[in-house]
């Protein structure tokens, strides 16, 4: 009963992500995702940061992409721990695998850089809300 409703509130997250975000009728006739973006000047905060909110490590603010409500029910269904220890470790297997590739190229000096560019992906695809 459990998994059901879990299931129907990650597949109604889906549609009203796709729903909002591709909606058409906005001011310029477009998405009401590019109406949404934005830029407003916001003033530095001295306030320390929670632990829950959509952060980055660096102090970044998370990106919110395609995977974001997914991740978000994980969080509701798993729990913040569990789904940073997931997290943690899907982290860990793809940067060794990551090197073990350079190394199989001969191009282990890439290794840092691909790893970083793994993370910029995983920001812009809403892994890391």
């Amino acid at each position: 009963m459990n998994k059901i409703i879990l299931s129907l509130f990650f597949i109604l997250s889906i549609a009203a992500s796709v729903v909002n975000g591709f909606s058409v009728g906005s001011i310029n006739g477009g998405s009401s995702f590019a109406a949404a973006q934005r830029i407003t000047a916001v003033r530095p905060s001295t306030t320390s940061v929670q632990k829950g909110d959509m952060q980055m490590m660096g102090g970044k603010k998370a990106k919110f992409g395609i995977f974001s409500p997914a991740v978000y029910v994980a969080k509701i269904g798993l729990g913040e721990a569990k789904l940073n220890k997931i997290r943690g470790k899907a982290i860990s297997l793809h940067s060794q695998v990551i090197g073990d590739f350079t190394q199989w190229v001969g191009a282990y000096h890439l290794r840092t850089k691909l790893i970083k560019l793994a993370k910029t992906n995983g920001d812009t695809l809403g892994f890391l809300v």
